[in-house]
């Protein structure tokens, strides 16, 4: 009973205020850490003051993803988020909350229980014939603990986390009021709010878990005897708004996908169908799996994919897909004097900020397009995209610094892109995926 009491304690910040209580008190702190920072410039030279800056952010970040971290929920979310949309936080921050991307602590066990029992009106005990106590994976929404049917299935029981959809609301007000406030944002207040309501319109999706199970009908129609990719099964009868239960479907997770087990050829065929899968999603099917998250995903070494957790999929409007396959064809053609126009269509580029010159995106491309331009095979693992791409925006960021903003329209796209670049990475993959953007971006006959 003691060690229930405790556990309760330790993730007690499930209610609107509660949570509202713990938020308050990280932005006091923040501010404290900002007006102090600014009061100490005024007696610093200029090396001094970036110094201190810096460290600032840094701790800013840490703090930040530590309150998150423990909170779970929405700002959770948000901050795994944000850890990916460079141009909105300073990059300190934002390297911060890069630890919010690795699997959360979970729950307490009694915690989740209780949750099933108000769910679905039952004991796991009754309503399964086995149900771990220990989970299966913890994420910042919901966590998973594997069980058995009473039919003898072997299954996954994903449980949201007590109070995340009833504080969504008022975690991501208060959140974009501390980044307004602390100011930690690089972008006008109408791309923050278009942002945030983008990230609003994602959570309330995930944190519908019968969405979910329609999303997750419409991915199973999309693959029906699809030769390599295989995706859980719905049981409906054990399933409710927060509570999804679906059939096992088993594969080794990213870490574990390396030889001997796994040659370097099955890699590489892995790589290049994890960006056949990807485009596809986003120029066939006009909706996309927009958690590149490596928990998410699983292998076999035949060269299997299995995909799991269909909470977060966007669908894509037609126009926002034509203005994609236009601005992809004239960059793997090098017609960069049209690429400023393709980033004003998709609201990267601030209207109002100063046109970049064609070199600036002459530099880009070539940084950027390198696994997609060319014929020639991609070495993932020694690639220095990352690295070039940081330091052109170190060289350019103050120049440019009112030209770009994250894009609300395509915030998911460039989400899936950047965390499915880190997966190449982790793989070693080596590819050229430029026949798959000929073939499913440009429709190219083979």
């Amino acid at each position: 009973m003691a060690n229930q009491e405790k556990d309760d304690k330790r993730f007690k910040a499930t209610t609107p205020g509660k949570r509202f209580m713990k938020l308050a008190g990280m932005s006091a702190s923040i501010v404290k850490n900002v007006t102090t920072n600014k009061v100490m410039g005024m007696f610093a030279d200029e090396e001094s003051k970036q110094k201190s800056q810096e460290k600032m952010y840094a701790d800013i970040g840490q703090q930040i993803a530590q309150t998150l971290g423990e909170m779970k929920g929405a700002v959770m979310k948000v901050g795994q988020i944000a850890s990916q949309v460079k141009d909105m936080l300073p990059k300190e921050v934002a390297s911060a909350l890069e630890v919010l991307q690795k699997e959360s602590p979970p729950m307490p066990y009694a915690m989740i229980r209780r949750q099933l029992i108000k769910a679905l009106g039952d004991t796991p005990e009754n309503l399964f014939a086995r149900f771990d106590e220990t989970p299966f994976a913890a994420a910042s929404i919901g966590q998973v603990h594997r069980a058995q049917t009473k039919e003898g299935v072997e299954c996954v029981v994903k449980i949201q986390y007590p109070g995340v959809k009833e504080s969504c609301d008022s975690d991501l007000k208060h959140l974009k009021r501390l980044l307004k406030l602390a100011g930690l944002v690089k972008v006008s207040a109408e791309v923050m709010d278009k942002t945030f309501e983008e990230i609003r319109t994602m959570l309330y999706e995930e944190l519908d878990y019968k969405h979910e199970a329609e999303n997750l009908k419409l991915f199973n129609e999309f693959y029906r005897d699809h030769p390599y990719i295989r995706l859980p099964e719905l049981i409906e009868n054990l399933s409710a708004e927060t509570v999804l239960t679906l059939t096992l479907v088993e594969g080794d997770r990213l870490q574990d996908v390396k030889p001997p087990k796994y040659s370097q050829e099955t890699i590489n065929l892995i790589g290049y169908r994890i960006f056949e899968t990807f485009g596809k999603q986003i120029y066939e099917l006009g909706a996309v799996h927009s958690d590149p998250h490596p928990g998410n995903f699983a292998f076999r070494p035949d060269g299997t994919i299995v995909i799991y957790d269909f909470g977060a999929v966007k669908k894509i409007p037609a126009e926002t897909i034509a203005k994609l396959r236009s601005l992809v064809a004239d960059a793997v053609e090098g017609r960069i004097e049209k690429i400023d126009q393709h980033m004003l269509n998709i609201g990267v580029r601030q209207p109002s900020g100063e046109a970049p010159s064609p070199e600036f995106y002459h530099e880009w491309m070539d940084i950027v397009m390198q696994p997609f331009q060319s014929y020639d095979e991609y070495d993932f693992g020694l690639t220095n995209m990352h690295r070039r791409a940081l330091g052109k925006v170190k060289r350019d960021g103050l120049k440019y610094v009112g030209s770009f903003q994250p894009s609300p329209e395509t915030l998911v796209v460039n989400r899936v892109v950047t965390g499915h670049y880190w997966t190449m990475v982790d793989l070693g993959v080596k590819a050229s995926f430029r026949p798959l953007v000929d073939e499913i971006v440009l429709k190219k006959s083979a």
